[in-house]
């Protein structure tokens, strides 16, 4: 089975686009691993983001499998996201129309409301029909990382020299990794549980650092990442602390038995001044 994926301009939902789809559970039976997606946006609605979009119009514009799927831990309703692999970016927009023809099969039942559905099944023969008018970008997700001295992000041991340093910085800091980290792992620090938002209100939402739980040095070389063991997340400070020594890098568990306690979040009284 394919499907289409819809992504808006704006949105409750929590998506990174190539990297994480946030999405209701009634859409589960459809986005499960391996299932293939096309991406599609429908017509703009604030032209502020037409710089962004490949078209105005409604189009579809890239390609991708579903990886693995976890539930959002901090969602009451059972919502879910699922791990984009493989995104391809089309590089220019297709058209949900070709010659005044659909390229999607719309049921005769579904004629009125098809389109207001996220998540839309279709035939191999519409996934195909799709494709065919499509050219596939390269994948950015290896594109080089910026230089990223005096980025608060970047830790380093000593040992994570030249290139195993570079490895380092750009597993810890591809976007895509950093969002599947955040979506499996959550946005509380896995050391002292300390989570940005509940301390510092909306300004700090979605804040957290990512840390590679093997040392980089350990490599030799380029691995793939699997963010759900590789990859954790840490408030700035226990990022600091696992790097603190030059010599070493600490393991959870082991910046965990350091932990002298936990974070407890009360509101300010508020007064006057």
């Amino acid at each position: 089975m394919s499907v289409v994926i819809v992504e808006n301009d704006t949105s409750q939902w929590e998506d990174e686009t190539g990297a994480v789809y946030h999405f209701p559970k009634r859409y589960q039976a459809f986005l499960v691993p391996g299932t293939e997606v096309i991406y599609y946006k429908g017509r703009i609605k604030d032209k502020t983001f037409a710089s962004v979009r490949l078209s105005s119009d409604p189009h579809y514009f890239g390609t991708a499998r579903i990886g693995k799927v976890y539930a959002d831990t901090g969602s009451g309703k059972g919502d879910l996201y699922a791990l984009i692999e493989n995104f391809a970016q089309f590089e220019g927009a297709v058209p949900s129309k070709i010659d005044g023809v659909y390229l999607e099969t719309i049921p005769a039942t579904r004629v009125k409301n098809y389109w207001r559905d996220g998540v839309r099944p279709i035939s191999q023969a519409d996934f195909n029909a799709i494709l065919s008018h499509a050219k596939l970008e390269p994948s950015q997700a290896e594109a080089d990382v910026p230089n990223v001295e005096g980025d608060p992000f970047t830790f380093e041991s000593a040992n994570e020299g030249s290139k195993s340093s570079y490895f380092g910085t750009r597993y810890e800091r591809r976007k895509d990794l950093r969002m599947k980290a955040i979506a499996i792992h959550g946005l509380d620090c896995k050391g002292c549980g300390f989570d940005f938002e509940q301390a510092y209100g909306k300004h700090a939402k979605g804040f957290i650092h990512v840390h590679h739980v093997v040392p980089i040095s350990e490599f030799g070389a380029e691995k793939d990442v699997d963010p759900e063991t590789d990859l954790v997340t840490l408030c700035a400070n226990c990022h600091a602390v696992v790097h603190r020594k030059r010599d070493m890098t600490l393991s959870i568990d082991q910046l965990r038995g350091m932990v002298r306690g936990r974070w407890v979040f009360e509101p300010f009284a508020q007064t006057d001044s």
